[in-house]
């Protein structure tokens, strides 16, 4: 703002000049006329020059420049004549006033302006309407610039700081491939390879499975460092993501996030708990148990399967029948109140709970 400033000040700077080499018949000390033209714009060069650089921006200049401003009307009287009508800085003065605005904002707008209508009104005998206008549009112009300076600005760190988590999280995703690609699938194979070979090799990839798990809850950390959601979302694949930390559940999610109310998300995850809750007491404390989502412009799916030898036939009737309602209110109830359904399917190669919700 402060270099399109020094653009309207270079046009603000030609018209004075212009107009007071027109007026020139009206001074009544035209040397001296010519003396504090020349010395305003000998100021404008050097303001230009010094607003330029920011460590330069200092208030003394500020007050300095204001000063400058106010001359320029109040030594009018004295050029002209108690009866002017136009006096020497003319709309020139407008630029130390903006400056004023930028710098300090509203307040800074606001006092600029009451300076310059103060020493306006001061320099003359009467106001004309003309007179009056001028003077209202400084008394609206320095706040309203002000106001649109802390607006800019407001947008210009809110833009800066999205930029900034958008290449922190690209910076995160590009690291998170790399461990992938080479740290992960090393510790994945050492494990396999130690649990094949037997013995003290068997507690080396069993050490290795456990910094696998390890590594990859902390990606799935880093992941969820994510912008603010804005109102109550929450994003679904951060809080599935925090299944990894048990060290015995994989989880698969998408590339992007997946926004949703955070009510809903609490009973999806608390649905998906229960599963997961079901595969460690009916199956044991080690079973494996997978969580994918999968997420779809009108719906969500969460998928949650184990390697048990699965549900027997009538089982979950049966507990129904018995009063025992954990599967029915726990997971189905909960998806229900939702809007939305699961799915159970199950047999010898294990258990999987498809739960969908939709995301309106």
């Amino acid at each position: 703002m402060l270099k399109a400033l020094g653009v309207l000040r270079a046009l603000l700077l030609a018209n004075m000049i212009g107009l007071n080499v027109y007026r020139r018949d009206a001074f009544e000390h035209p040397t001296a006329a010519v003396v504090v033209v020349v010395v305003l714009v000998a100021w404008t060069v050097f303001a230009l020059w010094a607003y330029a650089e920011p460590r330069r921006r200092t208030p003394l200049l500020l007050v300095v420049d204001l000063a400058f401003a106010v001359a320029g009307l109040v030594v009018s009287p004295w050029l002209k004549g108690a009866d002017f009508n136009a006096t020497v800085g003319g709309f020139w003065v407008m630029g130390a006033m903006l400056v004023w605005s930028i710098q300090w904002r509203v307040v800074g707008g606001l006092v600029a302006a009451l300076v310059l209508v103060c020493a306006d009104v001061a320099s003359r005998d009467h106001i004309t309407q003309s007179n009056y206008g001028n003077l209202f549009l400084l008394m609206i112009g320095g706040p309203l610039v002000g106001y649109v300076a802390d607006s800019l600005q407001r947008s210009g760190m809110a833009v800066a700081a999205v930029e900034r988590t958008a290449a922190a999280q690209a910076e995160r995703a590009r690291l998170a491939r790399a461990v992938h690609d080479g740290v992960l699938q090393v510790l994945a194979l050492v494990q396999r390879r130690g649990a094949e070979l037997g013995g003290e090799a068997a507690e080396l990839g069993r050490l290795a499975g456990e910094q696998e798990t390890r590594l990859r809850g902390l990606i799935r950390a880093q992941d969820s460092m994510t912008p603010p959601q804005l109102g109550d979302s929450v994003d679904l694949a951060v809080e599935l993501a925090r299944f990894e930390e048990h060290g015995n559940v994989t989880v698969s999610l998408p590339g992007v996030a997946v926004p949703m109310k955070a009510d809903v998300v609490d009973e999806v995850v608390a649905a998906v708990s229960a599963c997961i809750s079901n595969t460690l007491v009916h199956v044991g404390r080690s079973a494996r148990s997978w969580v994918l989502l999968e997420a779809f412009p009108e719906r969500v799916v969460v998928s949650v399967r184990d390697e048990g030898p699965g549900i027997p036939a009538g089982r979950l009737d049966a507990a129904a029948a018995d009063g025992r309602l954990g599967v029915t209110e726990s997971i189905r109830g909960r998806i229900k109140d939702l809007g939305g359904h699961a799915e159970l399917t199950t047999g010898s190669y294990g258990t999987e709970w498809e739960l969908t919700v939709p995301r309106a």
